[in-house]
């Protein structure tokens, strides 16, 4: 629990459970462990959510502790929650909590317990920083080679952004996953710089994104999964077409260059982003094992 506490900074009793101890059929256990933490002064509860779920934070000395078993693993540790309190009164302030990072760690949630993915497979908040500088932060980084998932990106939506905003950050991976590394051949980088489309030719593991990611298995750059929340089916249904449609570019496959076009049906997907949609309510109702993903450019949903 530490050790989840740590990456994803809060969570719900019902969140831990699926996190840590995905066979057990209710929380009541996890919820034991909670307070047997906070006895010992190392998790504590930050707020109560409006459904009474109490959300739970590591303490300083809880911080310390989920760094001891999360560092030596090359594991990243969210930052501390800090307790403020009011200057007069010297009451505890209530924490602002964001709405957001709680379906990305209830997304990992269905994942784990789903056996897509060990809780210490995911990161949260993952940089991927572009030619120009800016850098595209994915909200959840899952590994999970032995549920046949080497890496996929995702991204939680709650339709708080355009549906043409996702389309650009479609874009920017499919772009980062265009790029050279620092120390590519000088060859490569001046063919790239002529002419731009020269990086189709030049092979995934010479570029950026395979020092970073292992191999998908698959054709094509590191999958991207958009994962809805908090809205209702009508809306997701308009931003998945805006996806299709404005964002074809960058998922789509090619036909193959050959000199016999009309023989060959297969299609190209070596330079495309392949990208999934699926709803946090599908996940949560049928489990991330489910037909609850559907690719786009595709009518049915898939396992």
């Amino acid at each position: 629990m530490l050790q989840a506490l740590g990456i994803f900074q809060r969570a719900t009793p019902d969140q831990l459970w699926k996190l840590t101890r995905p066979d057990n059929k209710h929380d009541k256990l996890t919820r034991d462990n909670v307070l047997d933490l906070q006895d010992h002064h190392l998790v504590r509860i930050e707020l109560i959510r409006e459904d009474q779920r109490q959300v739970w934070v590591l303490t300083k000395r809880g911080h310390g502790e989920a760094k001891r078993l999360l560092e030596p693993k090359g594991i990243r540790v969210s930052a501390l929650c800090e307790e403020k309190y009011d200057p007069v009164t010297g009451k505890l302030l209530g924490a602002g909590y964001d709405d957001h990072a709680a379906p990305v760690t209830s997304t990992a949630a269905e994942l784990h317990r789903a056996g897509i993915g060990h809780r210490l497979g995911f990161q949260t908040e993952i940089g991927h920083r572009l030619a120009d500088g800016y850098v595209q932060r994915a909200d959840l980084v899952v590994r999970a080679p032995e549920a046949g998932v080497p890496v996929m990106l995702l991204e939680i939506d709650r339709r708080s952004e355009d549906a043409h905003d996702l389309v650009q950050k479609l874009r920017r991976y499919w772009e980062w996953g265009r790029l050279l590394p620092k120390d590519a051949y000088k060859h490569t980088v001046d063919l790239v710089r002529s002419r731009p489309d020269a990086i189709e030719d030049v092979d995934h593991e010479l570029r950026l994104w395979r020092r970073v990611y292992p191999p998908t298995g698959r054709e094509g750059l590191v999958p991207l999964a958009f994962v809805f929340a908090d809205t209702t089916e009508a809306k997701v249904a308009n931003t998945v077409a805006v996806l299709e449609e404005a964002g074809r570019r960058y998922w789509a496959p090619r036909r193959y260059d050959t000199l016999y076009p009309k023989a060959v049906t297969a299609r190209d997907y070596r330079q495309a982003v392949p990208v999934v949609v699926t709803t946090l309510e599908q996940l949560q109702e049928h489990g991330a094992g489910a037909a609850v993903w559907r690719r786009l450019g595709r009518r049915a949903s898939r396992r």
